[in-house]
Order: C-alpha cells, then structure tokens, then sequence
C-alpha cells in the first residue's frame, strides 16, 4: 500500500490520482478532508503530530513525501518546523512501521547560488551561505532522508530504502500557488520583469513529476539500487525563456505581457530592504521581493537530468507543447 504525505496538494494530488489509474491502493495524509471524492484512504493529522503520522504509515510499503512550506517568508521558525522537524517525524514513522521506501519531494533550490547554472549536475554541492528559508530548509530535510539510508543500513537488519527528487517549477491547472499570484500581479500593474530577460530557466509539468516519483519508487527494488540514498533533478529536459514563458502563460489567460523592467542589482537592494523591514517588524506574509527571488527571476538555472534518465529511466511523458496545449485548454475554462 502507498502513503502520500500532502496527497491532496498540487504535486501529491497528481501522485494519488497516477497510482489510483494504476489499481494500486493509497492513503492520504493531509490536514483536512478533501473537498473531491477519492477512492484513497484519508488519514487526517499535521507534520507536527507524530501519533497520527504512525497510524498512516501502518501497513505502508512505500511512503511519498511531497508536503512542505513553500515560501518566501523570511521568519525562520515555520520552515524549521514543517520542513525539517516534520521531515524528521516522517523518518520515525517510517522507522517504527517498518516502511520499505521513502521517496521524498526535495527542490531544485536546494543547490541555487543565486549564480547563473548551465546544465548543473547532483555534484554541485549546496551553497555555503543561504539567502531564503525555504531551499535552507529543504536541503536539511533532503540530507536527513539520505543521511536516514547509510544509519539504517548499519544499525538495521530491515532495509529501509530512500531516495529524493529534485523538481524544478511544478507546473499544471491545478496549481493554487504560482499561477495565482502571477495572474492577480499581472491584474494590478505589479509584474516587473528583472533583469534583461535572456535567462533560461528549467521547468516540469507536474505529470512528469509525479510519474518520476512512481519510477524512482520502482527502482527502489533493495539497498543495491543505485536510486537508493541519491539525489536527482527532474525536469522537462530542455529550458525554456523565463520570461518568454512567462508572457506566453500570461497570453493565455488574456492578460498582458510585462511591460516593465527592472535591473537584478536594484531587485536585489529592494529584495534586501524588504527583508529587514518583515525581520525587524516581524511582518507576516511574504514581501514583494526578496534577494533569492530578485536572483531566481534574472538568472539562468537549468538542469542535467541523466542520473534520473540513467538510474530509473525518467523521461518527461508530457512534452512541452503538449502540457502548454493542456495548460491553454484548462486554463481558458476557469
């Protein structure tokens, strides 16, 4: 039987639905009931609440990790303890159910510089200095779930295999995150593009996400795999102008294109003055700008994903045209 932790948000939701397609039996822990009907079991409870993360990973096989604190926040303490605490509950219940695989949701950011990357591979090592919580936090929790694999394998006779996935921009209809807030920005005259608009950036449409997290779980066959206690970047296999694309999302819902401009350096001074205003008012929310963002938006960062190709086989099923085709169908409906 599957768990997956955060089944009725974006990426766990598609999880859910692929694995139901396949006649495969799955439980849900989530925070409140779904709103859809689903043939998948529900188990209510938080990442916080160790108790009913046992009763979800009793009689599971293999557990999907994809729930966590997106955000660009710069309070500390939501991301330590939904991301790194939460992660480290996950791993317990594992542990004490005797959970056979883990396949968490980790992030590309957790290796972003906020330098421009070209075709990085998972030897680029996480940056020294961090200028957000979220991909902070994110490597945490990753190296913890990796981390968990070599402890068990010597303190164990029960194989506990694990394995993290690296997405880069998850995007689908069914997002209730970026699309969003770049439809109502757009709306109020709020959307800048920063920098000179040539950089290129990696995305995935979250079919081929979730269909990587039911291959790496395939391969995770025993502690021999080469998936076994590995990192791998996912995505679309070929970049794409951020801000080209951006416009070409925007044209879809009859929005305009961004008109306005602003350069990375003075992003990055208003992303830095932003932050020390939320830090020393102790603001709630997210500012406009932050310096990660500031360097997310100018920077090319794009990804090598043979090590997915090459370990479990990942190929993106949806192509471009195909998920922007989907995309312009969906979202010309809502």
């Amino acid at each position: 039987m599957n768990l997956v932790i955060g089944g009725t948000g974006f990426l766990g939701g598609e999880i859910v639905r692929q694995l139901l397609e396949r006649g495969e039996k799955v439980r849900i822990f989530c925070r409140r009931q779904p709103t859809e009907s689903s043939l998948a079991e529900i188990v209510l409870g938080d990442l916080s609440d160790r108790q009913s993360l046992r009763n979800a990973c009793r009689h599971i096989e293999t557990v999907y990790h994809t729930a966590s604190l997106p955000s660009i926040s710069v309070h500390w303490e939501p991301f330590y303890k939904t991301n790194i605490v939460g992660t480290q509950n996950v791993i317990d219940a594992c542990r004490e159910n005797n959970v056979r695989r883990l396949v968490y949701t980790s992030s590309a950011s957790v290796t972003f510089n906020c330098q421009s990357q070209e075709g990085v591979d998972e030897s680029i090592p996480y940056p020294k200095h961090w200028l957000a919580h979220y991909p902070h936090s994110k490597a945490i929790a990753e190296k913890m779930i990796l981390d968990a694999v070599s402890l068990n394998h010597q303190n164990s006779d029960v194989p506990f295999l694990a394995c993290a996935l690296r997405p880069h921009l998850i995007i689908g209809y069914r997002d209730r995150h970026l699309f969003p807030r770049l439809f109502a920005r757009a709306k109020r005259g709020r959307l800048f593009r920063v920098g000179d608009g040539s950089n290129l950036i990696d995305i995935i449409f979250v079919e081929n996400a979730a269909l990587a997290h039911l291959q790496a779980a395939n391969a995770l066959t025993d502690s021999s795999s080469p998936v076994n206690g590995n990192a791998y970047y996912i995505s679309q296999g070929k970049p794409v102008n951020c801000w080209n694309w951006i416009n070409e999302i925007l044209t879809i819902k009859g929005l305009p294109k961004v008109q306005q401009s602003i350069s990375l350096k003075t992003a990055w001074q208003f992303g830095w003055i932003l932050e020390c205003w939320y830090k020393l008012f102790r603001l709630s929310g997210e500012p406009l700008m932050t310096r990660f963002l500031a360097a997310q938006l100018a920077q090319t960062h794009y990804l090598n994903i043979s090590k997915a190709k090459k370990d479990f086989g990942y190929e993106p099923k949806l192509s471009y045209e195909e998920g922007m085709e989907l995309l312009k169908q969906k979202l010309n409906k809502n």
